[in-house]
């Protein structure tokens, strides 16, 4: 498996180059609404995954491949299928990144900011995003199904603590779901932190990719509308990012190789794929044979099909 993936468009932060430094899927999470499906690996202790030379050498084939098509790479995001501060060597890599002369992005649940040495690795990185999808016990365990170790105040109190310090970009993400997460309290209780907190900004989203469950789904209009008038009176550095990605994916080699990699952690709309498939030089036939050897499959999501990876079962 590829650990590096992309180039591919962010609505947060541009041109993203992927690394994806943890297995799938071990996490603290087990989010309701996790695009990469239900947590295998419940897991809060950190631990050694893949060699820093091994991650650093893809990086590098990725970064030349990117420079000779002409793609502009924004940030190297630890972006991996599973928590990225469960790696140990997380501090090591992302220093070791910084050789590359751009900066380096980290997308972390949050479930482990309360230990001392995950908020020294992340102070290295240039740009960090902490989940904070619930201030209330209630909702957290039933939105994100934290590992039962972990703790609503110590995650709060860790999350304070890294603000003191990071000298980086600091934002935070808030996925909406209805019925659970999307009420009067809970955005008063979530607007209480935040403006505590006061992170550069913050991203409140709804589901746009296919959930891990089933029954998760996007606040009705209504509900909507009153929270984005709470949030314009409330939290003016809070940012909605409720529509979808831009169609531009980038193959740099192997096109099979990268929809797997690009497919493992983030979902392509059909639209999508087939415009990376059409840049490539290549045709639909690719897609067609990786459904058919079960490396990829397709599943319907409102009115659009998304494809995604498919891993076999342990």
């Amino acid at each position: 498996m590829m650990l590096v993936f992309g180039p591919v468009p962010s609505r947060r932060l541009g041109v993203s180059l992927g690394i994806n430094h943890i297995p799938p899927k071990r996490c603290s999470y087990s989010c309701v609404y996790c695009q990469v499906g239900r947590t295998k690996h419940m897991e809060t202790m950190r631990q050694d995954f893949y060699p820093l030379d091994q991650i650093l050498q893809e990086v590098e084939i990725k970064i030349q491949a990117s420079e000779k098509a002409g793609q502009k790479i924004d940030y190297l995001t630890l972006v991996p299928d599973g928590e990225p501060t469960l790696d140990k060597n997380l501090g090591n890599l992302i220093q070791s990144l910084q050789a590359y002369s751009i900066p380096v992005a980290v997308i972390s649940n949050a479930s482990l900011i309360d230990i001392s040495k995950v908020r020294d690795d992340l102070t290295m990185a240039d740009w960090v995003s902490l989940k904070i999808d619930a201030v209330i016990e209630e909702e957290w365990r039933r939105v994100n199904r934290p590992h039962r170790l972990l703790s609503l105040p110590s995650i709060l109190a860790g999350m304070q603590s890294f603000r003191n310090r990071f000298q980086g970009e600091f934002v935070t993400e808030t996925m909406l779901i209805s019925n659970v997460n999307d009420s009067v309290s809970a955005m008063q209780g979530l607007s209480d932190f935040l403006l505590e907190l006061k992170p550069d900004k913050s991203y409140l989203s709804i589901p746009i990719r296919p959930p891990a469950e089933t029954w998760v789904k996007s606040p009705d209009i209504d509900s909507l509308e009153r929270i984005l008038a709470f949030v314009n009176e409330n939290l003016p550095f809070m940012e909605v990012i409720f529509e979808s990605e831009k169609a531009d994916f980038v193959s740099t080699g192997d096109l099979g190789e990268d929809i797997l990699s690009i497919t493992a952690v983030h979902p392509i709309r059909e639209k999508a794929l087939a415009l990376m498939v059409h840049q490539a030089g290549g045709n639909w036939h690719v897609i067609e044979g990786l459904i058919a050897s079960g490396k990829i499959t397709c599943i319907q999501y409102r009115d659009e099909k998304f494809y995604l990876r498919r891993f076999p079962a342990h």
